[in-house]
């Protein structure tokens, strides 16, 4: 009932005031019509609190939400729904949603009587322009009475997520330094279910098809023995985002920082759809998805998963108070990584040998630098990212600056250009001759025989 009379509006209040203040002038004027006229006023409102107290509607409401992952810029709608699953009809119902702030304004809306068994839909949008994720909910409703005296709020209790992630630009389909074919071109091959027959067999398990018993090896071993199979490794690709706090300056969606993430997501979305086995990398050393063998994707069933899941770590991922790139360098362990793709912020001499240390853990590196400073004058200031650059390329790195407002997809075709011609320079004047960018193409020829720079 405290909750009630908490709901009274200001209509109600004002009725109730002018209730009191009639009764007490009629008992001071000894007026009973005006004492009669005070009850009214009294007695409605208190009603109205007691009617919609009592009342006890039975709704059910849902939300579902299309697409529940959306591009950062994009808009997703959110569909509500409202089900009367009483026999009693329902009076004047109005539907809030809880929503962050960075979505819009907070959607209303209100549903006039609805039947026994009947339901109502409706619907409203939703778009951010930064990447996050955001909850939807709960859902609100408010009942009121005839009169509008009062208004009681009962919410339901649960939400719905919707992540934003960060936008993807699609990629010319061009050939990189050192890099093989998506699938089928791996140098290493795994043991599959399907596939060209293996000499090597294994103990027979529940479900083989008994037409791979290997006889010769059952005789030898007394034990009933299957031929393995195999089928051709799918090739590496390591993307590295470098999240370094002070790696990079300025915050917003158009900052350098963001660039870089929304760079990351389209070249692995990008290599995805090329057959690559891929994994994102950070800085701290996390790879994800890190559940499968090396954390890479285990197989093209897999993709569609592993997109998402690298998507949504995109979508929530923040700088890191880290100071170099010693632990991704750690996990480059094996020498053997195919190919890295590198989006890098601020890079001091240190930080730019170690990164260019990263080049010979990984068949073929191709590297995105961005000068924080430069992006935040907009160009107007440009820092020191050709010396970094230039330690990159010695290393056998296609490096390649990035300028405030340049598209991903221009410097991936000059990435492949780089390749094609064994120059690692975004501006061939700046690097000279190239005796260093050929070096690096033939290295990465050699670490893919076959593969043509």
């Amino acid at each position: 009932m405290r909750a009630a009379f908490a709901g009274l509006t200001t209509r109600g209040r004002s009725f109730l005031a002018a209730g009191v203040a009639a009764g007490v002038c009629a008992y001071v004027l000894g007026q009973g019509d005006l004492l009669r006229v005070g009850l009214l006023l009294a007695v409605l409102p208190l009603i109205c609190v007691l009617v919609l107290h009592r009342t006890r509607y039975r709704v059910a409401g849902s939300r579902r939400l299309t697409p529940v992952r959306v591009p950062a810029g994009a808009e997703a709608r959110v569909h509500l729904r409202m089900d009367n699953v009483s026999r009693l009809p329902t009076g004047l119902l109005m539907l809030q949603d809880h929503v962050p702030y960075m979505l819009g304004p907070r959607p209303r809306f209100v549903l006039d009587r609805v039947e026994p068994g009947g339901r109502r839909e409706v619907s409203y949008k939703v778009r951010s322009d930064l990447r996050g994720r955001f909850p939807l909910g709960p859902l609100q409703l408010r009942l009121t009475d005839p009169f509008g005296m009062c208004e009681l709020t009962r919410s339901f209790s649960a939400y719905d997520t919707l992540t934003v992630v960060p936008r993807t630009e699609p990629l010319p389909p061009v050939r990189l330094a050192g890099e093989s074919a998506g699938y089928g071109d791996g140098r290493q091959r795994s043991v599959a279910l399907a596939g060209d027959d293996d000499v090597i067999p294994r103990t027979y398990r529940y479900g083989d098809d008994l037409r791979r018993v290997h006889w010769r090896s059952t005789a030898r071993y007394g034990e009933l023995m299957v031929r393995r199979e195999e089928q051709p490794q799918r090739s590496r690709c390591t993307v590295l985002l470098d999240t370094r706090r002070i790696a990079f300056q300025g915050a917003g969606p158009e900052s350098a920082f963001e660039w870089a993430v929304s760079g990351a997501a389209s070249a692995l979305v990008h290599m995805l759809e090329r057959g690559y086995s891929v994994r994102l990398l950070t800085d701290d050393g996390t790879a994800v998805p890190g559940e499968s063998g090396e954390g890479f994707a285990g197989s093209s069933t897999e993709s569609a998963e592993t997109a998402g899941l690298m998507m949504d770590t995109l979508a929530v991922v923040d700088h890191s108070e880290g100071a170099g790139l010693s632990r991704a360098y750690d996990v480059l362990r094996g020498g053997d990584e195919g190919l890295l793709i590198a989006f890098l912020g601020d890079l001091d001499e240190e930080q730019a040998t170690l990164a260019a240390r990263l080049r010979h853990r990984s068949g073929a590196a191709v590297a995105f630098v961005l000068d924080s400073g430069e992006w935040l004058t907009g160009g107007a200031v440009s820092g020191a990212v050709e010396r970094r650059l230039r330690t990159l390329r010695e290393a056998g790195w296609t490096a390649l600056p990035v300028r405030p407002g340049e598209s991903l997809a221009a410097l991936w075709q000059q990435a492949g250009g780089a390749a094609r011609t064994g120059a690692g320079a975004h501006d061939p004047g700046t690097y000279g001759s190239g005796t260093h960018g050929s070096r690096a193409a033939d290295a990465g020829t050699t670490n893919h025989p076959g593969v043509r720079s």
